[in-house]
């Protein structure tokens, strides 16, 4: 369903009886509504946000409900910038200074739901 369904509905039939004809039912009003973001998690891999020194971690974003479009927005606890946008964020290269909490922000444009934070710690 889009929000532009929404509407009055009824449904027609051709009635074949004693006297056959065309029928209608009642009118029914459908309203379609928004669904905000709900269920934001985060994914590693490697899993658990463990890695070495130098390697490369991707994370997911997956929201369990919510009509789009949605935004996406990756954030690190401590950096005012977005670190990237997208359900998928892959951080290369790593050094000391990129452990942390990371966080990932899903919006709809009317609401914005969070991740819990993922810890990362670059050992």
């Amino acid at each position: 369903l889009q929000l532009n369904h929404s509407g009055r509905y009824c449904c027609k039939g051709w009635v074949s009886n004693v006297v056959s004809r065309w029928s209608e039912s009642k009118r029914v009003t459908v309203t379609v509504h928004r669904v905000p973001p709900l269920g934001v998690s985060l994914s590693a891999q490697p899993p658990g946000g463990q890695v070495a020194l130098g390697d490369s971690l991707v994370l997911r974003c997956t929201v369990a409900m919510g009509t789009g479009p949605l935004s996406f927005s990756w954030h690190r606890e401590g950096s005012g910038a977005p670190l990237g946008t997208g359900p998928r964020l892959e951080l290369r290269h790593l050094g000391d200074n990129d452990s942390g909490q990371y966080r990932c922000r899903v919006s709809d444009g009317d609401s914005v739901a969070k991740s819990d934070p993922l810890n990362v710690t670059v050992l």
